[in-house]
C-alpha cells in the first residue's frame, strides 16, 4: 500500500475511533508509519487527509451498499439484506458517527461529504422502493422517499441505542421493527 492509501486509511480508523479533534497528526503517522515530511508531502495538512478519508470511506460504504440493493430479490428482500448484513453494530456508522463531531459539522467542507453519502442512501433506498411499488411488491400507498428517509433514521437512531446499551440487540431490534412494518406495506 502506497503512503497516501496508508495515511488515508490510518485517519479513516482513527476518525472512526477518536473523531476529529481526536486524531492528531502524530497519531496518524504513528499509526500509518509514515513521517511528517511525508504527511505533509502528500496532503496540506489534517482537513485536507480528513476530507481524503471521509471521501474514501463514503466510496467504500456506497460500494458495498450498491452491491446488496443491485442484488437480486424483491425489494424488501434487497432492503432486508443491506439492514442485516454484518456490521461491527457497537462501533457504529462510520459516517453516522461523524455527524456527532462538532468540528467536522461546523466545517462545510467536511461536512459535505457526510451530507452527500446520507442523500445518496436516501434516494438509493428510495429507488429500490418505488421500484418494488411498482411491480406490486408494495402497496401503491407507500411514499418512497419517505420509506427511506425513515430506514435511514432507524437504522442510524440503531446504533446510537446499541452504543448507549452497549450491546447490539437494540440495533437488531430497530432493524426488525422496520422491517416488519415495511412487510406489510
Amino acid at each position: 500500500m502506497s503512503t497516501p492509501d496508508r495515511l488515508i486509511e490510518s485517519t479513516r480508523e482513527l476518525l472512526w475511533e477518536r473523531g476529529y479533534v481526536g486524531t492528531s497528526p502524530r497519531a496518524i503517522q504513528q499509526r500509518a508509519r509514515a513521517g511528517q515530511g511525508s504527511m505533509y508531502h502528500h496532503f496540506s495538512g489534517k482537513p485536507d487527509l480528513a476530507l481524503a478519508a471521509i471521501g474514501r470511506t463514503a466510496e467504500v460504504m456506497r460500494a458495498g451498499i450498491e452491491e446488496i440493493l443491485d442484488g437480486p430479490g424483491t425489494a424488501v428482500e434487497r432492503v432486508s439484506a443491506y439492514l442485516r448484513r454484518e456490521r461491527d453494530v457497537l462501533r457504529g456508522c462510520p459516517i453516522g458517527r461523524l455527524t456527532q463531531d462538532p468540528d467536522v459539522m461546523a466545517d462545510p467542507v467536511l461536512r459535505r461529504p457526510v451530507e452527500e453519502t446520507f442523500a445518496w442512501l436516501r434516494d438509493r433506498l428510495a429507488a429500490v422502493l418505488a421500484e418494488g411499488r411498482n411491480r406490486g411488491e408494495l402497496g401503491a400507498a407507500l411514499d418512497p422517499v419517505r420509506t427511506a428517509a425513515t430506514i435511514v433514521a432507524v437504522l442510524q437512531g440503531g446504533y446510537v441505542l446499541a452504543r448507549a446499551a452497549g450491546s447490539p440487540e437494540p440495533f437488531h431490534e430497530a432493524v426488525d421493527g422496520v422491517l416488519a412494518l415495511l412487510s406489510r406495506a
